[in-house]
């Protein structure tokens, strides 16, 4: 079958975690998955559609909703899909619905734990890899409360 890029899709870290916007299309779960990524983090309200065309893409749902902040509990989550798919060798793919403000937050969140970057430093990394990611002063905090959360 034929892939596609999903919109916005971009690697944060080749080959482990990539942000995109939500996939539409079969053949968009097919171009994760020709990409390795096995995990799809959705952080939508609702599922992505047609998700269960590709059996083999395992889908994780945190619900968040549009224009808010995961909670540090919904971060720590998304932090252990990660951290469990990489150590089996399998990329993660995150999504909101255009892949920037929620999952813009939450791949700054990955780069703070992963890095050990400062927030500022995490948001300003995310937005120079995925232009128009993070987008509202709540999002920013989340980032910084993360941030002083993990210094310890």
């Amino acid at each position: 079958m034929a892939s596609t890029a999903p919109r916005n899709f971009s690697w944060v870290e080749p080959n482990k975690l990539a942000g995109l916007g939500q996939p539409r299309m079969t053949a968009e779960y097919q171009y994760l998955l020709d990409n390795g990524i096995k995990h799809l983090v959705c952080l939508c309200e609702r599922k992505p559609p047609y998700h269960d065309s590709c059996p083999e893409l395992q889908l994780h749902h945190i619900k968040i909703e549009v224009y808010t902040s995961p909670s540090l509990s919904q971060i720590d989550r998304f932090l252990s899909i990660v951290e469990e798919a990489n150590s089996k060798g399998e990329g993660v793919g995150v999504h909101c619905m255009l892949g920037q403000s929620r999952t813009g937050t939450i791949l700054a969140c990955y780069l703070v734990k992963t890095r050990k970057l400062s927030a500022i430093d995490a948001i300003n990394e995310i937005r120079r890899l995925r232009k128009g990611s993070i987008e509202t002063d709540e999002q920013e905090k989340t980032v910084v409360q993360f941030y002083q959360h993990n210094k310890v």
